[in-house]
């Protein structure tokens, strides 16, 4: 079951586990200069307003009425994050235009594990992009569909269905209690780990494309395919639209434009890198490795290149995630 709540994706299956719960939220950023450079994880600026589809539906075009879910707002070369968190173990796939964020491969709801397909919660904290290259992604940013920038558009050639797809499966029960008997034996060992009726234009309708890269890794599934129930699975679709459409559709205004990222990083906010621990990362994919990137797609048709993308020095970078070291006193130890 899927329900929103605070502009968040909340999803339970209390048929498989009563701990079976996760949120999706999607955040949003700043787009990051798409110079070729590889930058660190920019910041979360707040979630995108979702609304319910079908309250609006009467001024939505029929495709979207028909695939349901939610909608949500973004400005022209903005850009987006997705925010996972789950206690309980989940495998998620995200695509955009129905094509997988991870492989580049045409939407399937099932699980592939070669390559694998799918994000696994909690060990992925969040995804940002593309997955193009081991360890690095290429950022999600908003553009208009039918002028050749989605990824959608690039791998199909047609500019059809656009915003974001997921499916979420919870880790079958029988796994997961095995999992948490594990857990709670280290712990007991001591050992811790830690308002218009019309329908908006189609050709105004929002795709993701791929933007500037940034180091982030997706993480290997360290359980194997087969802990997955795919018998139960929640899928969403996310619908995007642009400002003068959410106005339209909604009667309310959309948020702010973001500020740039080199405003946020002259005035020292800091920027973020994540320790994954052990854990592996999958390979890029080739198939989203070799598309264009807004900037280089762009040039390509003569248009101007996406403002504010002068190059910028991160200053400041805060490294999160598990497992991290703790810089140890070594004074006196020193002077023995």
């Amino acid at each position: 079951m899927i329900v929103m709540e605070d502009n968040r994706l909340e999803l339970s299956f209390p048929e498989v586990h009563e701990a079976a719960r996760c949120s999706i939220e999607f955040q949003r950023t700043l787009r990051i200069p798409d110079d070729g450079h590889d930058y660190p994880l920019p910041p979360g600026l707040g979630r995108f307003p979702l609304r319910h589809l079908d309250d609006y539906a009467e001024r939505l075009p029929e495709s979207w009425r028909e695939r349901g879910g939610v909608i949500a707002p973004m400005h022209q070369a903005e850009a987006l994050w997705i925010n996972f968190d789950s206690g309980y173990p989940f495998a998620v796939k995200v695509a955009t235009g129905k094509i997988c964020a991870i492989t580049g491969d045409s939407w399937v709801d099932h699980l592939n594990r070669d390559p694998q397909d799918y994000a696994v919660l909690p060990e992925q904290p969040w995804l940002d992009g593309y997955c193009v290259n081991e360890g690095v992604i290429r950022q999600f940013v908003a553009m208009p569909l039918g002028e050749g920038f989605t990824v959608e558009e690039q791998l199909t050639g047609a500019a059809v269905h656009g915003g974001l797809q997921l499916v979420a499966y919870p880790m079958k029960a029988v796994r997961y209690e095995a999992l948490r008997s594990e857990r709670d034996a280290w712990l007991d060992s001591g050992v811790c780990y830690a308002a218009s009726t019309e329908a908006p234009p189609a050709k105004a309708s929002m795709g993701l494309a791929p933007g500037g890269r940034m180091k982030q890794q997706i993480y290997d599934d360290p359980y194997g395919l087969d802990v997955w129930d795919q018998r139960h699975g929640s899928r969403c679709f996310v619908s995007l639209l642009n400002t003068t459409q959410w106005m339209t559709v909604t009667g309310t205004r959309p948020p702010s434009e973001p500020p740039t990222a080199r405003d946020y990083t002259a005035r020292g906010l800091p920027w973020f890198d994540y320790y994954g621990g052990d854990a592996r990362a999958v390979a890029g994919s080739d198939k989203l490795g070799r598309l264009a990137s807004v900037v280089q797609h762009a040039k390509a048709i003569g248009q101007e290149p996406a403002p504010d993308n002068d190059a910028i020095v991160a200053p400041h970078v805060i490294r999160v995630g598990k497992r991290r070291a703790v810089r140890e006193y070594r004074g006196e130890r020193a002077r023995a």
